[in-house]
């Protein structure tokens, strides 16, 4: 998936006072560059007001909205706290991988980069989960991962998540997408 880079620094984000106009502007940049992003794909999913407050009642739900994967994505490497979605992602293709040579290699790769003490985008999990991925990856089991997905899952439900939601990286989007609907 392509990455979705904005101009704007985190702080911009973090607006105080009633500047409309402004957030109005980076949510229409954002609501563009989203479009662009996809605009390659063969059955283009349009970006609309209804399927963005949807986002709001799930992680699920975000998470399965390519719109809104790509819109959170954005936010937690703003916050520079992507390394859990980074690894959720790439539990979930793990999990499509049907050749064990693949999966092995896969399985020690994900490790090195999330699970191992120090690695580069190291997720926090348990001492025992840890270990338990340790033993599991020479295995390369199709759930050796999946107690420490669970792990990420509920730490971006309970934290990244309702940030993400009361950001005012969201509340542009859905403020542009509400003037585009009412101008028709």
């Amino acid at each position: 998936m392509h990455g979705l880079i904005l101009r704007y620094p985190p702080t911009q984000f973090d607006m105080a006072g009633d500047d409309g106009g402004r957030n109005l502007n980076l949510g229409k940049n954002l609501m563009c560059r989203l479009k662009c992003m996809f605009s390659d794909s063969s059955a283009p999913e349009r970006l609309s007001l209804e399927d963005t407050q949807q986002w709001a009642h799930s992680l699920d739900r975000l998470l399965r909205s390519k719109y809104g994967l790509a819109t959170f994505r954005t936010f937690l490497k703003l916050e520079y706290s992507d390394e859990n979605i980074e690894f959720w992602l790439t539990c979930e293709d793990y999990k499509k991988l049907t050749s064990s040579h693949k999966m092995t290699a896969r399985a020690k790769k994900i490790f090195e980069q999330f699970v191992k003490p120090e690695s580069p985008k190291e997720i926090n999990i348990d001492y025992h989960t840890r270990e338990e991925i340790k033993r599991s990856v020479r295995k390369a089991a199709v759930q050796c991962f999946d107690e420490a997905q669970k792990i990420v899952y509920g730490l971006m439900e309970r934290d990244s998540y309702p940030r993400f939601l009361r950001s005012e990286m969201y509340k542009s989007l859905l403020e542009s997408l509400a003037e585009d609907a009412e101008r028709g």
